[in-house]
């Protein structure tokens, strides 16, 4: 029984910033990685950013330099530090954890419920 919990989402004005959070429970084995992801309305989920288990991060050209993920793989936890927030980051947010293995190969991702970002301007 996996569960991701997210939080952290709300309103807040153009140029403010937010921190999301996100705590795995369960029984979760061999995390590869973790990071979030966002849907706003009528578009594509999207990534915004993730990091792997070695300390690796990716970030979604829109977000870069105004972000910052971190995480504990001790905890499950992972965190989002958005900064210089614009309304078009408007969107659900998404707490994603990757779950895989090289041998045997298997991977599999678990998501969270979303929470919502909305940027005022």
């Amino acid at each position: 029984q996996v569960e991701l919990v997210e939080s952290g989402g709300g309103l807040v004005q153009a140029g403010g910033s937010l921190r999301l959070s996100c705590a795995a429970s369960g029984s979760i084995f061999s995390i590869s990685a973790m990071g979030w992801y966002r849907q706003a309305p009528g578009k594509q989920r999207e990534l915004v950013a993730t990091i792997t288990s070695g300390g690796s991060t990716d970030y979604a050209d829109s977000v870069k330099g105004r972000s910052t993920i971190s995480s504990d793989y001790a905890k499950n936890m992972v965190s989002l530090e958005m900064n210089s927030l614009k309304p078009e980051d408007t969107a659900v947010y998404y707490c994603n954890v990757k779950q895989s293995r090289s041998w045997p190969r298997f991977s599999r991702d678990y998501w969270g419920q979303g929470t919502q970002v909305t940027v005022s301007s």
